[in-house]
């Protein structure tokens, strides 16, 4: 009977994963810091600069597919070490941007990539084929904290960067902080892949994807990620400008931010926590449910600072609780030999509706003079993610077993 394969420890595992997450969501969730600092040293519009930050979401979906493949693959080493090099060079490349064009190549496509391949899906594959089933929930709620604490801890360091070094110098440095993933994804770098060959598995890339995009519960995750992502975006990108528009002081917007981060980390915790002891699908649904409920007494609430920062805390604890949840049910349904890549489909639907949400956002201001037909949809969305991940079975797969080879029977 053949030995299993040499797995990494869950101690190690948790401290170079979360540490590449923490640094890798930490910087992009600062780039709006950049908005005002660019366009007006350039003298380019918002436009521009808001047009490179939705290339980079739609890129970072595209290429997390194919990282992901690479990674199930060839195991995480190479995908990460490649992702922190291509972050560096989009860093340093947005500094030095001379044209809009440049900065979409830099800011949008290049970091675009470097986020698929240091983030949430290529972790989660290591994690996936390295911690236990009964603590991979547990595991996934960590990495995803971790990367709610790049944000609460990040967005004041790049602040500090900017104000003592100006913008230019900022992303610099920022550039050659991200390249200590390259030290700590040989952390990562997991035995069965530690020769440089590709790994059998049961199943090739097009059967793992078939499959997948056959079953309904995999459909129905993946619309739900969508839901995911345009709420979030939505909130995270206008609601400064929403609570502006009602007369609130600028610093108010800064705080609910910075309370969204500090409670996501909660959040996301103990999402991986509860997802141990009930199914992870309700768990969906109830977030999805609790987001459109906290929506709706936000805006029927009277607005004001206190309600805001309530809003916020709420919204927090909701953030990014669907990663964790989300992630675990694939590698419960489909196992972890194509966690990656089939995670990094998943992400890109969450993309997807980043992009819209963003964009739809600032549409249905342009043609309204509000938002409200885009807090509206971001209710309603809500409410149909909620019954979408109800039906969701979390069950493995049975799969046919394989065929013995010729000879063999009898």
């Amino acid at each position: 009977m053949p030995s299993s394969p040499r797995t990494l420890s869950v101690a190690q595992v948790l401290l170079c994963g979360g540490a590449i997450v923490t640094l890798s969501m930490g910087i992009r969730h600062g780039f709006g810091l950049w908005l005002q600092p660019v366009t007006q040293t350039m003298d380019w519009t918002r436009q521009s600069f808001s047009f490179a930050i939705a290339i980079q979401n739609i890129a970072w979906g595209l290429a997390g597919v194919f990282a992901g493949m690479v990674a199930d693959r060839f195991g995480a080493l190479r995908v990460l070490m490649a992702g922190a090099l291509a972050y560096a060079l989009g860093l340093v490349g947005m500094a030095y941007a001379s044209t809009p064009l440049l900065f979409v190549g830099s800011a949008g496509v290049l970091i675009g990539v470097a986020q698929a391949g240091t983030t949430y899906a290529v972790v989660y594959g290591v994690i996936g084929r390295n911690v236990p089933a009964e603590r991979r929930s547990w595991a996934m709620g960590i990495a995803a904290a971790a990367g709610s604490f790049g944000q609460f801890l990040m967005v004041p360091v790049e602040g500090f960067l900017i104000s003592t070094l100006g913008w230019q110098s900022a992303l610099v440095v920022l550039g050659l902080m991200v390249l200590t993933i390259v030290p700590l994804a040989w952390g990562l770098r997991e035995p069965e892949f530690s020769g440089g060959q590709a790994v059998r598995r049961e199943q090739t890339i097009t059967q793992a994807i078939r499959e997948a995009f056959r079953y309904p519960s995999f459909q129905m995750l993946t619309a739900g990620y969508f839901v995911c992502g345009f709420q979030v975006v939505f909130i995270g990108v206008h609601l400064p400008s929403y609570l502006k528009d009602h007369g609130l002081a600028p610093q108010v917007a800064s705080y609910a931010l910075a309370l969204i981060g500090l409670f996501n980390v909660f959040g996301t915790y103990a999402s991986g926590v509860l997802g141990q002891r009930v199914r992870k699908t309700r768990i969906l649904a109830f977030i999805y449910l609790a987001r459109a409920v906290a929506i709706s007494a936000f805006l029927l609430a009277p607005l004001t600072p206190l309600s805001v920062y309530v809003f916020a805390s709420v919204m927090g604890l909701l953030w990014l609780s669907t990663v964790p949840a989300t992630n675990a049910a694939v590698a419960q349904i489909f196992g972890v030999a194509h966690l990656s890549m089939l995670s990094g489909f998943v992400f890109l639907s969450h993309q997807v509706g980043s992009f819209l949400g963003v964009w739809m956002g600032g549409l249905l201001y342009d043609q309204t003079g509000n938002y409200d037909a885009a807090w509206l949809i971001a209710i309603a969305l809500g409410v149909l993610a909620a019954l979408i991940n109800l039906p969701v079975n979390e069950a493995a797969i049975r799969r046919a077993p394989p065929p013995l080879p010729a000879g063999a029977q009898g």
